[in-house]
């Protein structure tokens, strides 16, 4: 089995012999997941001509109609796209603890993503406290990767999850007549930058 033996980035993480299959296969989830993404919300909102990007909510996509099926259906395959990105940033930051508490933050982001499907709007209060767990969740673990990277001198791609994370976070402190804009601004944000790390995670030689 190959492993990820470059000096560099032994360096940086502070150890050898990381996995570069599972980088370079993670890597591909974290492009394919916004794609997916995107996908599904464009589909959702052709499916539901009523849909008005200044008077609703992404979620209330997920009501009633073939878009809710598109919508809940497609969010959970998201998430399981970006946990499995996840394994690969678990592996990338072995032995930084930053770099460890970004990975969890972004699994557990990946996971909410999930919920969010599985609990649409019509389930009641739940589905209101795992969107605002995802919308927390997924800047905190760019910053905390972020972090990572400037600390080991991969500062290209720290200074874009720092801007990310801050996009992301950021579009929420505007005034908006609906929340669907803020969270697709906060999904594009999230999306550019798993796309920018998955095509460096997948160009990692062994």
């Amino acid at each position: 089995m190959k492993t990820w033996t470059d000096p560099l980035d032994a360096r940086l993480t502070g150890t050898k012999g990381l996995n570069v299959k599972i980088v370079r296969m993670a890597g591909f989830f974290g492009v394919a997941a916004p794609i997916l993404r995107f996908a599904v919300i464009f589909l959702a909102i052709w499916a539901s001509p009523w849909f008005s990007w200044t008077g609703n909510a992404l979620s209330d996509l997920g009501v009633e109609g073939f878009g809710s099926v598109i919508f809940n259906s497609g969010l959970p395959m998201t998430g399981a796209l970006l946990m499995m990105f996840s394994l690969g940033l678990f592996e990338v930051t072995r032995g930084c603890w930053a770099g460890r508490l970004g990975s969890a933050l972004f699994l557990a982001s990946a996971l909410l993503l999930c919920a969010i499907g599985v609990f649409p709007e019509t389930a009641g209060r739940i589905h209101y406290y795992v969107s605002v767990a995802f919308f927390v969740s997924l800047p905190l673990s760019m910053f905390a990767l972020g972090a990572f990277m400037v600390r080991h001198n991969m500062r290209g791609l720290g200074i874009l999850s720092f801007a990310a994370g801050a996009a992301a976070a950021g579009v929420w402190t505007l005034g908006w007549s609906a929340v669907a804009i803020p969270e697709a601004l906060s999904a594009l944000a999230a999306g550019v930058w798993s796309a920018a790390l998955g095509l460096w995670m997948t160009r990692k030689e062994g």
